[in-house]
């Protein structure tokens, strides 16, 4: 078991920290227990990390802080920050197989982002002014 490391999770603009110290089991996502996150599917999306954790789960307190984006790409973060806070302090394969296998957004960040605005565009970045030829 290694000592207190901050791991971090990001999904589009949300971006999440999470760590793992000794406790009784409780998870708190920006100081809140994760009892109460709302709305459900992004507490059942956090939850999805700590289902295969099992036992390594009852004698460890998660912290996670999570800021910017929704409330999904929020939880999709804490998701990721979660499941490699516990891998790295369990230091168990059998975990880490189990995320990798279960679903691998578990351990590792998705890279896409929002694509920037370009010049002479209205709405969004591929949206051009029209053009007439006659």
């Amino acid at each position: 078991m290694k000592k207190n490391t901050v791991h971090t999770g990001k999904r589009k603009a949300s971006i999440a920290r999470a760590f793992v110290k000794p406790g009784k089991g409780m998870v708190y996502i920006n100081n809140k227990p994760l009892e109460l996150v709302y709305p459900k599917l992004a507490r059942m999306r956090i939850q999805e990390a700590l289902l295969f954790a099992g036992d390594i789960l009852k004698n460890v307190d998660v912290y996670c802080n999570v800021k910017g984006g929704g409330y999904m790409g929020q939880a999709n973060a804490a998701r990721v920050a979660i499941g490699k806070a516990l891998v790295d302090y369990s230091g168990s394969n059998a975990l880490k197989n189990a995320y990798l296998e279960y679903d691998r957004s578990l351990l590792i960040s998705d890279v896409r982002r929002k694509e920037t605005r370009k010049p002479n565009t209205h709405g969004n970045a591929r949206a051009k002014v029209q053009k007439s030829y006659r």
